[in-house]
Order: structure tokens, then C-alpha cells, then sequence
């Protein structure tokens, strides 16, 4: 190797290495002034208000008008209100838009670039974060960060990690048996990890964390749209579940599952699982170790409308049925027990549905007020965010509009606390969106 050619491969790497994943770049815009808005503060919306972003933060609130230098950009509320950009607790970016066999087969570039259209599609909903639960986010993340394409904060699992004929394995029969030398597509991609022992589940975990996951995402019981465990098998041992808490652990984050029955639930549980998305079949019994434990419940909103997924085999749809009828029953009992509730629509394999993504938000008033909706979807799902603890790749505040605090901000036509459906048409209603002090849509007409 020749000096110059090692000199050159040498600063390559030290970018390579230095650049982590995990690491936002993206450089706001300068100082913007949001005159006369209502401030929703997470239970009401305030008096008029004046709202000053100073590089990516809320530098001042103020009743008073805000004098600022002639460079700033000033914008119009007219009494409109100001909210914390929304938050989806449970996100696929790279599963939304391929079907489930195009996910598994079709050729990782034209996947990744179905993910990065998504991506901004879904910033344009005014969902200015997403924990995303199963997928190769990495890159794209990475894309987002440095300014390369536009797209939500991305909190990424990477792959899901399950055991054999459990509910992320995507393999085809053909792959079977396993040789462990040759990994499947999915796998190679970093859709799935299959693992079947505490030592294999360690070492994927530690995959995901090499690669920047926030957190980590098992599954620990069937699902609706598994290619073949039941929905009422639970899957990996404690032993195995506990491996990745600790693998996770140790690298200051958590661990959350995909899991629908109490047998399941409370496996992750006992293993140290902080978070059970899904849950919709979970008994009294497991709620209240939920509540007990400090467990966060992702729960969705399956509630066979319109944004439920479709399915054509007469096995799913069983097991869709049993799901939506169980919903209800999980709302009541987190309710009543004070669990700790994020809001997220876990929207596979159709982006149809996932254009209505701010409309899940309305369906959520069967169970609480649209205030208590819009903090779910804001301050409450930040806090989730925020058990990835010293693997948070956007350290700071967020789901707030607080002095200090990171501006994620949107301007909303109207009173969403009156007219909460206001955010299903996102194109219509929401005239100014910021995310990281960067207004990536501003329509507000100009005098």
C-alpha cells in the first residue's frame, strides 16, 4: 500500500468512525418569531402568546411583543395555536410502504428509497419523532441527521430480534433448515435477527447496539401478521429475554417487546423489560405488574376502523378480531391501574393508511380527552423517548413548548382540543412545521 493511498484510507475511516450514528447534524435556521399564539401547555391552550427559537431551542416565551434584528423570520399566528411536534411511539419507516413479500425479496435499494420517501411523508404528518421498532433505520437516520433528506428524529431498534418461527422471523421455508453460517435475506438486511439461546440473543443485541439502536426490540409472543408463530405463543425463555436487558443494560439503554398475552407480559416483565407494546390481550393480573413495575404499555389503537390492517387470510383476520375486541378492555384497565400509556400506530405494509396517521390520534377520544390525546402524543411519548437514557441520540427536551426545550414545533389552523381531527389533514391544517429549530414547512400567508 503506498503512502498516499494509506493516508487516504486512513482519514476515511477516521470519518467513518468519528461520524457514530447516533450523532444529530443537522444545523438549524436562524432566529424565528412566532407572533400571537395559543401555547398548548399539555392540559389547555394558553393566552396569546409570542414564542422566540433561537438555533434548535425555545429561547423565550413571552406575553409581550419580542423585538428581535431584521434578519429574523416572523410568523403570523393570528391567534392559531403552537404545539409540540407529534411523536409515534411505534413506527416501521422501512416497513410502511412494501408489501410484506416485497419487504423480504425486492432489492435493498429500492427498499431504502421507499423508507426515505416515507420518512418525509411522514415529518409532513407533523410527526417530528418516531421510535422506530423493527428495521435497517440506521443509514437512513444517519441521511436525516446530516441535512441529506428530510424525516423525523428517528429513535432506532434495528433489527427485531426473535427466536425461530417466532413473530420476526421473516425467512422463507425454502431457508429451512437453518446452516448457521449462511444468514437468510432478512436477516442480512437487518429486518429480523434470529436467535434461539441466551448467548445468540446477547450477541444480536450487541449487533444493534454496535450499529447505534436506542433501544431494543424483541418479540416475545405471536402477532397478527406473523408468518408463523400464533398470537398465543410466547416466545424466548426469561433467560433469553434477560440476556438482551442486560446486553442493553450495559450500554445504558432498555429493552422493549412485542408481546399480546399476560403470559408473555409478564416473561418481559420478570426479565426487566421496561416497555410492552401491544398488550391487547393482557388480563387484571398483568396490568397491575405493569403498573406495579413502572412498565410503560405502547398500545395502539386496533380497533377494526379503517386503519387496521387488512387481511385476507381467514386465520388473521381471527386473530385481528380478537385484537380489536381486546383493545377496549386494555384501555379501561390501564386506566384504571395509572399505567404509564404511549400512543403509537405500528402501520404496516400500506401507505394508504399510514397518509391517515394523524387520524389515529381522534380515535384515541373512545378512551381520554384530546388533551390527554395530544400530551400522550407529546410530553408523555418524549418521556419514553427518553429511557434510551445514554443511547438518546437527541439528548434535551422534547413535547413541549417550554423555554429551553428543543423546537419541534407546529402551527395548527385551529383549536386542536376542540377539533382534534384537525391533525388527520395535516396538508390542510398544519401551517408551519419545525423540527430542530428548522422550519420545513412554513404556508402561513404573508401580508
Amino acid at each position: 500500500m503506498t503512502g498516499r493511498l494509506g493516508a487516504l484510507l486512513a482519514s476515511a475511516l477516521l470519518v467513518l468512525f468519528t461520524a457514530s450514528p447516533l450523532q444529530a447534524q443537522s444545523s438549524p435556521s436562524g432566529a424565528v418569531v412566532f407572533d400571537n399564539v395559543r401555547i398548548f401547555d399539555g392540559a389547555a391552550l394558553t393566552e396569546p402568546m409570542n414564542v422566540l427559537v433561537e438555533g434548535n431551542k425555545i429561547a423565550r416565551i413571552s406575553a409581550e411583543p419580542i423585538s428581535t434584528d431584521a434578519a429574523a423570520t416572523r410568523i403570523a399566528g393570528d391567534g392559531r395555536t403552537l404545539m409540540p411536534g407529534l411523536i409515534d411511539a411505534h413506527w416501521h419507516t422501512f416497513m410502511v410502504r412494501p408489501s410484506m413479500m416485497m419487504a423480504s425479496t425486492a432489492p435493498f435499494p429500492f427498499i431504502t428509497l421507499l423508507a426515505g420517501a416515507e420518512a418525509e411523508s411522514t415529518l409532513m404528518r407533523g410527526f417530528t419523532s418516531v421510535r422506530d421498532l423493527g428495521g435497517p433505520a440506521f443509514g437512513l437516520k444517519m441521511a436525516i441527521d446530516r441535512g441529506v433528506m428530510p424525516g423525523p428524529r428517528i429513535w432506532p431498534s434495528g433489527a427485531m430480534i426473535s427466536q425461530t418461527g417466532g413473530h420476526g422471523d421473516f425467512r422463507m421455508l425454502s431457508d429451512l433448515p437453518a446452516t448457521p453460517s449462511v444468514l437468510s435475506y432478512p436477516e442480512r438486511m437487518g429486518m429480523s435477527a434470529i436467535v434461539d439461546s441466551p448467548d445468540e440473543v446477547r450477541k444480536r443485541t450487541r449487533e444493534q447496539l454496535l450499529q447505534g439502536a436506542s433501544q431494543i426490540k424483541l418479540t416475545v409472543s405471536g402477532g397478527v401478521s406473523s408468518p408463523y408463530g400464533p398470537i398465543d405463543t410466547f416466545q424466548l425463555s426469561v433467560d433469553e429475554i434477560r440476556a438482551a436487558v442486560e446486553a442493553a443494560a450495559n450500554w445504558g439503554t432498555y429493552v422493549t417487546v412485542h408481546a399480546y398475552t399476560p403470559e408473555a407480559i409478564r416473561n418481559a416483565i420478570e426479565a426487566g423489560a421496561k416497555v410492552i407494546d401491544h398488550g391487547q390481550l393482557a388480563d387484571e393480573d398483568a396490568v397491575k405488574l405493569m403498573a406495579e413495575k413502572g412498565t410503560w404499555w405502547s398500545l395502539q389503537p386496533f380497533v377494526g376502523d379503517e386503519n387496521a390492517n387488512q387481511h385476507a387470510d381467514p386465520e388473521r383476520q381471527a386473530s385481528a378480531a380478537e385484537i380489536h375486541a381486546g383493545t377496549d378492555r386494555a384501555y379501561e384497565l390501564a386506566r384504571k391501574h395509572g399505567v404509564k400509556v404511549a400512543f403509537g400506530t405500528d402501520i404496516l405494509f400500506d401507505a394508504a393508511r399510514a397518509a391517515r396517521q394523524g387520524s389515529q390520534l381522534e380515535t384515541m377520544t373512545r378512551w381520554y380527552t384530546p388533551a390527554e390525546v395530544l400530551k400522550m402524543a407529546t410530553a408523555d411519548n418524549a418521556e419514553l423517548l427518553a429511557l434510551s437514557d445514554r443511547r438518546n441520540p437527541y439528548p434535551g427536551r422534547l413535547g413541549v413548548v417550554e423555554v429551553g426545550a428543543l423546537a419541534d414545533l407546529l402551527l395548527v389552523d385551529g383549536d386542536p382540543i376542540a377539533q382534534i381531527g384537525l391533525l388527520a389533514d395535516p396538508a390542510k391544517n398544519l401551517l408551519v412545521i419545525m423540527k430542530d429549530g428548522r422550519i420545513v414547512k412554513n404556508t402561513v400567508v404573508k401580508d
